[in-house]
């Protein structure tokens, strides 16, 4: 089939050959370098975060349970725990669209409020964080019924003594945060222990369409890139080598013809220039051949 197409068509085709075969040959490395970015650009985002809430944590913990230490006695003021001002932060922050399939959760294995309560995979990243001193996050997919989630982690280290006086024994805890939460959980805490992990997550899809949208992007700006290279390829064809051959094979056939009056021009020092020249030469030959032709005829006639 290749033998009747003409040289611009070969050209194409075996262009587009190496497009598809490079394009199927780098599609799984460009898809799991994509993800990889794409999973380190929403962690990065979602690390950010963390920082965010610890420093809200911290302070509410120094600057506003102070203030209302004393109100804890006759009615308890939730706005005074870190862990809830850090949640209700958080579900604001989630009012706008670019944080709005976000989720964070302070999971611990004993926390005060049981919807704080560490499940077993999040335990285990605590059990982590708290057998390896030197982890300081950790990060991957999770298979939930709901569909699979990306998460981050930290570890959340009790670090200000303050807490201690609603964590240590239930003795010491405002009776108020008694009769709202019990005497069972919340308690025994130590400090500069890591007593939670601060997980922020959302769906798996997010991040598969962010690559799917950067690997659309990058095939786009590819073909558009390979259709240019196609395109100059064929206009430097025809100028440089289809061109030029369109002429040395009109003047070949002319002289086939016996139009000896036609020129084989050399207009480049290529192969192409090359073809002239030998063909030049041949026409010169022809005519002395034909000269010697005639003068031997016209002799034998004579």
């Amino acid at each position: 089939m290749l033998k009747n197409l003409k040289l611009r068509q070969k050209f194409t085709i075996l262009l587009v050959l190496i497009l598809v075969f490079g394009l199927s040959l780098s599609g799984l490395s460009l898809s799991s370098l994509l993800r990889q970015n794409a999973k380190q650009e929403i962690a990065t985002n979602a690390l950010s975060l963390i920082e965010t809430m610890s420093s809200l944590r911290e302070y509410t913990v120094t600057q506003v349970t102070p203030e209302l230490v004393d109100k804890l006695e006759t009615k308890f003021l939730p706005q005074t725990v870190s862990a809830y001002s850090a949640r209700e932060v958080f579900e604001i922050l989630r009012r706008k669209p670019e944080y709005k399939d976000f989720f964070y959760k302070e999971a611990a294995l004993n926390p005060t409020s049981l919807r704080d309560k560490a499940d077993s995979f999040e335990a285990d990243i605590i059990k982590r964080f708290t057998d390896e001193k030197d982890l300081k996050e950790l990060s991957g997919f999770r298979s939930l019924p709901g569909g699979d989630i990306f998460y981050i982690a930290r570890p959340l280290k009790l670090i200000q003594p303050a807490c201690l006086q609603c964590h240590s024994t239930p003795d010491v805890a405002p009776k108020t945060m008694i009769e709202r939460y019990g005497a069972e959980n919340g308690f025994g805490w130590q400090l500069n222990s890591i007593i939670a992990t601060q997980i922020i997550s959302l769906p798996a899809t997010k991040v598969i369409e962010k690559a799917h949208k950067s690997s659309f992007l990058i095939i786009l700006i590819v073909s558009a890139v390979f259709i240019s290279v196609v395109l100059l390829v064929n206009i430097f064809l025809e100028r440089q080598v289809i061109g030029p051959l369109k002429r040395l094979t009109r003047v070949a056939e002319e002289v086939s013809t016996g139009h000896m009056d036609v020129e084989f021009k050399q207009t480049t020092n290529d192969e192409i220039g090359n073809l002239a020249k030998a063909f030049k030469r041949m026409k010169c030959s022809l005519e002395m051949a034909i000269k010697r032709l005639k003068r031997n005829t016209g002799t034998k006639e004579t």
